[in-house]
């Protein structure tokens, strides 16, 4: 199995404790969620995962094996600082870096054709970086990542300057790299994101590890505190109700805070009891609520 393990890792830059002792497992087939405030951590997490800095403490293996050349050309990286050169053609950059990863000059050319095919792109083969869109660069990048097939990718924002189309696009494709049994370590400061793809994720803060462990798991830790409303004509009378703390109309619908799971009842009452009602949900907490609660004003976040 190629698993991705991090044991008590512990990085310092001078005085300051970059990483402090943190540990997780990402199985093969899996993609694990790395999330921070900026400064939390993840970046240098991820630089030691890629062999780039050492760890002054712990250890990182892969597969059961220690870092090594062999290890490192199973590595595929999409960092968040995007690294083309915009002068430069697609095919020229990505054939030159795919060779660098020991691939033959016209396997990599068969590869790279078929992922612009795969992205709906075949026409940006010839063209150079500067001339494509911003969203359109992502998607060269990431085929920079991918193109040698690597047993272990790590992505950085991976969806940066995509539309909704393409972020779509996109998922699917990291989706069934997961499937074919890549290891992924995925960070993303767009918690509906990590959601999505992550099975279980590493909550970091000010250099420490403070939630980890499955999604699941993690949010049957945390109270339901949010009602989804919906009834046929508008309620008056929510707001007084014992236990509601917010009240937001939407187009279709009320988003209602609670301070106890008991307050939904007297909602739902109160609703049927006066309205006709479409739709009453208890909402379990998103990650972005149990992130913003966990971290609270103690990071600086995008």
């Amino acid at each position: 199995m190629r698993n991705l393990q991090l044991e008590r890792v512990a990085k310092n830059f001078g005085a300051k404790r970059a990483v402090n002792g943190i540990s997780f497992t990402a199985q093969q087939g899996e993609i694990f969620g790395l999330i921070g405030a900026n400064g939390a951590g993840k970046t240098t997490t991820m630089r030691m995962v890629l062999g780039l800095i050492y760890p002054d403490e712990g250890k990182i293996s892969y597969g059961g094996q220690p870092y090594s050349q062999a290890v490192k050309e199973q590595f595929g990286y999409l960092p968040e600082e995007r690294g083309l050169y915009p002068k430069v053609k697609v095919s020229d950059q990505i054939l030159y870096l795919a060779e660098l990863r020991g691939m033959r000059r016209a396997d990599a050319d068969k590869a790279l054709k078929s992922w612009l095919e795969r992205f709906g792109v075949p026409e940006n083969y010839g063209k150079k970086v500067e001339e494509l869109s911003k969203g359109n660069q992502q998607k060269i990048q990431f085929i920079a990542a991918v193109i040698h097939n690597p047993h272990y990718l790590i992505l950085d924002e991976a969806f940066s300057g995509l539309d909704p189309v393409n972020v779509e696009l996109l998922k699917e494709t990291i989706a069934s790299l997961r499937d074919e049994g890549k290891t992924i370590l995925f960070s993303s400061h767009r918690m509906e994101h990590v959601e999505e793809l992550c099975r279980n994720v590493c909550v970091l803060d000010r250099s420490n590890a403070v939630l980890q462990g499955s999604l699941r798991d993690i949010k049957s830790r945390f109270p339901k505190e949010r009602v989804m409303l919906t009834t046929e004509r508008p309620m008056e009378g929510l707001e007084r109700l014992e236990g509601v703390t917010a009240v937001k109309r939407l187009a279709n619908g009320y988003d209602i805070r609670i301070a106890d799971e008991s307050a939904a009842g007297r909602v739902l009452r109160l609703a049927a009891d006066t309205n006709t009602v479409t739709r009453f949900e208890l909402m379990e907490p998103s990650l972005n609520d149990i992130f913003i609660k966990t971290i609270g004003g103690s990071g600086k976040h995008e």
